[in-house]
């Protein structure tokens, strides 16, 4: 850290500046942390824009999160890099709309800060995530048990410090984690179910430990990270082009959501603007991934209660859009479409109508389900009022995508954080208030509706024009921030760019990360067999929380 820099004290001109009748949500917080006595250093013009960025000194880490909390600014994220000879740890922060970033400067001998994890839940596994791999110790976290550690390298080595080399130093043969101290079961009548890490479907590992009386779920702890597959390690060194494919494999089933992220972070760092066309074509393949996916997912809650008719009907038609996908872009989840300025395929006018043909049909289809699933019986009797994740929870939670929709949560980037080509594009986000598996259910079917109709408005608007543009080579220590809205809601990237124009620090952020919490808290008094049908109406990624 640049020592010289002066740091702005409450006592300064800039907290009367700031203090007026109408205050924006970042004034007022700013502020706040001034009337407490917070050095802030706003950096002017923000190298991460649309976000702000905020240095402060690290003392007052723990101080800022508890006056961005009081004021209902909402925790999205945090990231930590390894500059050599310090420590850059990051918080992203966002509110009405506008997204801020809090930068604070560590020595690499045995870093430590306030923890923000009293403050905010969603703090909790992303700084155990920081500790486990950059060694930072958080003061006042309520829960120092570690997380992505598994037992794959030693105690004191940090794999995320730059001198960690990517292929790691593996043991002989690793341990297997069988000490994790999962909460005891205790009392009369209360067992312990342990579920996974590897499960008898086909879904990725993961380890869900109950407390239940009879069928009665008293407690839920999840232990995530078995697929840990250093994602942020293996980025590092690679050029503009290997980042996005690497990004498009950060979980499998949003390769456009992720990929769009990285190329944003990267372009805005490069100062690159992509040609309209490109950018329309980024959004028809984003809508169409979040098609497929609420399809599989609507399949999947109707097979979890045994509605076979809704499982086949959702599947055929998600069938249909894969192999349209196949046919007209080489690959049925769209992989590999984008690249840094633009993307590497057209949508001329033969695949537009194609598109439009199937996006109709797929309608139609659709209206025909509607009743059939609004009057089956089973269904209702096994989605409403199980699983219910209050508003409020979810708000504290930082809840996002169709998870925070169908508990009251209205935050949607396309349309409160526009980019283009939404920004010129009517957005509709579905909400609802219920917050159990119907809600969860009907949200994801609203919005498959809704893409369907921005689908419909980019292919009659797609402008003609390039479909990249010439790629500039950053400066060193060039940096840049994303977000998108994915189909299972915010996603964010950071990227800062080292010698050559090559990736020197690479952080995505799956909307899953802050979503897998809300699991242990919606199945509490619900029974064990509802606990399947409550996963799947989450249906958190564990690729992508694993990183």
């Amino acid at each position: 850290m640049n020592q010289s820099k002066e740091f702005v004290s409450k006592n300064s001109g800039r907290q009367e500046s700031i203090i007026t009748e109408n205050l924006d949500a970042r004034a007022m917080l700013d502020a706040a942390l001034l009337s407490e006595g917070v050095k802030i250093l706003p950096i002017t013009p923000s190298p991460l824009l649309p976000a702000d960025l905020t240095e402060i000194e690290s003392e007052d880490w723990g101080k800022t999160a508890q006056q961005a909390s009081a004021q209902n600014w909402r925790w999205a994220g945090a990231w930590a890099e390894d500059r050599g000879s310090d420590l850059a740890m990051n918080a992203c922060l966002e509110k009405e709309g506008r997204y801020l970033i809090l930068r604070t400067y560590l020595p690499p001998d045995e870093p430590s800060l306030p923890s923000h994890a009293p403050y905010y839940w969603a703090a909790d596994r992303a700084e155990r995530h920081i500790r486990d791999l950059f060694g930072i110790r958080f003061i006042d976290h309520p829960d120092p048990k570690r997380w992505i550690r598994h037992q794959a390298w030693d105690e004191n080595a940090y794999p995320l410090r730059k001198n960690f080399p990517a292929d790691g130093q593996p043991p002989p043969s690793t341990p297997p984690d069988s000490n994790y101290p999962f909460l005891k079961a205790h009392g009369a009548s209360v067992y312990e179910i342990p579920v996974g890490p590897v499960h008898a479907g086909i879904i990725e590992p993961g380890h869900f430990r109950f407390q239940a009386v009879g069928e009665t779920i008293l407690h839920l702890e999840e232990r995530l990270g078995y697929v840990h597959k250093g994602i942020e390690k293996i980025a590092e060194g690679r050029d503009p082009l290997g980042l996005v494919k690497l990004a498009g494999r950060v979980s499998g089933d949003t390769p456009i959501g992720h990929s769009w992220t990285a190329c944003m972070a990267m372009e805005r760092a490069a100062k690159v603007e992509i040609p309209l066309r490109a950018a329309y074509i980024r959004g028809i393949l984003a809508e169409r991934e979040r098609v497929i996916n609420h399809l599989w997912d609507l399949a999947a809650l109707c097979n979890d209660v045994g509605f076979a008719a809704g499982y086949y009907q959702f599947g055929r038609l998600r069938e249909l859009w894969l192999r349209e996908n196949r046919a007209l872009f080489g690959h049925r989840l769209m992989m590999n479409t984008l690249v840094p300025g633009g993307v590497s395929v057209d949508v001329p006018p033969d695949a537009a109508g194609r598109m439009q043909d199937s996006t109709a049909s797929l309608r139609r289809e659709l209206d025909e389900l509607l009743p059939i699933l609004d009057a089956n019986s089973s269904l209702e009797d096994r989605f409403l009022t199980t699983g219910v994740l209050s508003g409020e929870l979810a708000s504290a939670l930082g809840a996002l995508g169709y998870l925070g929709r169908a508990s009251g949560q209205r935050f949607d980037v396309r349309r409160d954080v526009p980019y283009s080509p939404y920004e010129s594009l009517k957005v509709r986000v579905p909400v609802e208030v219920q917050g159990d598996v119907a809600s969860r259910f009907w949200v994801r079917y609203k919005e498959l509706r809704a893409a369907l109709r921005l689908i419909e408005q980019m292919l009659a608007g797609l402008p003609s024009g390039d479909l990249v543009s010439e790629w500039r080579t950053p400066k060193e220590g060039a940096e840049g921030f994303g977000a998108v809205e994915g189909w299972r809601g915010e996603i964010l990237c950071y990227v800062r760019f080292g010698a050559g124009g090559r990736i020197s620090r690479y952080y995505p952020r799956d909307p899953s990360v802050i979503n897998w919490p809300a699991l242990e808290k919606l199945v509490l008094g619900n029974i064990v067999p509802d606990f399947p049908v409550c996963n799947k109406s989450v249906n958190g990624s564990y690729s992508g929380h694993d990183l």
